[in-house]
């Protein structure tokens, strides 16, 4: 828990030093506090050994992901998608008519964590759309480590699916969007890649950190037509949850990018990415200021051009960095 008390004992300093463009991204310590979906935080040993059977297995078979379809006529109960079979899709609800939302969980997380369904429900309150929910825990339930190493295969395997479902219906990759949180958010990048950067978006919700600066896997701006990262648990000074530098084509800034309002802790910090995602879904109310430098987002002083963060559009676009202030409770 040390580390978790180093995190915050720093969060609020952090976000008042101004930061050097050169500085070099946070190290992180060997141990570190990391929160499974529910919030519970967890002690990770970045050096722990690696399962390679399980990775192994992983990349061989993509249909250890699962897939549920949630549509309007099908809300609250799921309908199973399954690779390779066509009659799992075109017997289900899926509209290729419709934009596809796909939704990807963080680590020690399922179907069942709370992300999935607040997300669905802005999707499906608003519009007709194929929301489609993966579940990973077959990997995202081992360790930290042994997860992060086997997130670019599990990425590749729904690239690989999201391909089979438009050779099987006709739906377009550019009516498709990839929603990935912490861990989730590097697998659509790698879903992404998978299928060429062909999808019209890929939006990644505070990009896990620990593991992933210099990782080549990491999500990056060719991962689809527009990359968006929205970073609330970073860090220049002290490492959060979250990546804390540009990586997307637009990157997004919430208050700074450290520290949220009304949150005393990592975890909150984190998890708010998504909640802002899925307010900015039903409201498009959240609108950034570019800025020229780390300082400026740190200082608040951006004065660039403006450019929404999150919501729905399929034709978005935007480059650079943006920072915005929100207010401390839904729809913020």
């Amino acid at each position: 828990m040390r580390s978790a008390l180093v995190f915050l004992a720093f969060a609020a300093f952090a976000a008042a030093v101004p930061v050097p463009e050169e500085q070099a991204a946070f190290e992180y310590p060997r141990y570190i506090e990391f929160p499974d979906g529910d919030g519970v935080p967890h002690t990770v040993d970045l050096q722990e050994e690696v399962d390679h059977h399980l990775l192994e297995e992983i990349e061989r078979n993509p249909a250890n992901n699962l897939y549920l379809l949630f549509t309007r006529r099908n809300p609250r109960n799921s309908q199973t998608l399954v690779i390779n079979d066509r009659n799992s899709v075109l017997n289900s609800n899926f509209n290729p008519n419709h934009p596809t939302v796909v939704i990807a969980h963080g680590w020690l997380s399922n179907q069942n964590t709370d992300l999935n369904p607040v997300i669905r429900d802005a999707y499906l309150n608003k519009g007709e759309t194929n929301v489609i929910v993966l579940d990973w825990r077959r990997l995202a339930l081992s360790g930290y480590v042994k997860a992060t190493n086997g997130v670019p295969a599990v990425g590749r395997g729904l690239g690989q699916f999201l391909r089979f479902v438009h050779q099987t219906t006709g739906a377009a990759f550019n009516s498709m969007h990839l929603v990935g949180f912490s861990l989730g958010a590097h697998l659509v990048g790698n879903a992404g890649r998978e299928l060429g950067g062909a999808v019209a978006r890929v939006t990644g919700l505070d990009p896990a950190g620990p593991l992933w600066n210099f990782n080549k896997d990491s999500l990056g701006p060719n991962d689809a037509v527009y990359v968006e990262a929205i970073h609330t648990d970073g860090g220049y000074t002290v490492g959060g949850l979250g990546i804390g530098t540009a990586i997307a084509n637009a990157d997004f800034f919430p208050n700074g990018g450290i520290s949220q309002p009304a949150c005393l802790t990592n975890i909150c910090n984190h998890n708010r990415a998504w909640e802002l995602f899925a307010a900015t879904v039903s409201h498009n109310h959240l609108i950034g200021q570019e800025c020229s430098s780390n300082v400026q987002i740190t200082l608040n002083n951006c004065r660039g051009q403006s450019l929404h963060m999150g919501n729905d559009n399929l034709r978005k676009w935007g480059s650079g960095k943006y920072r915005l202030d929100t207010a401390r409770r839904y729809p913020f």
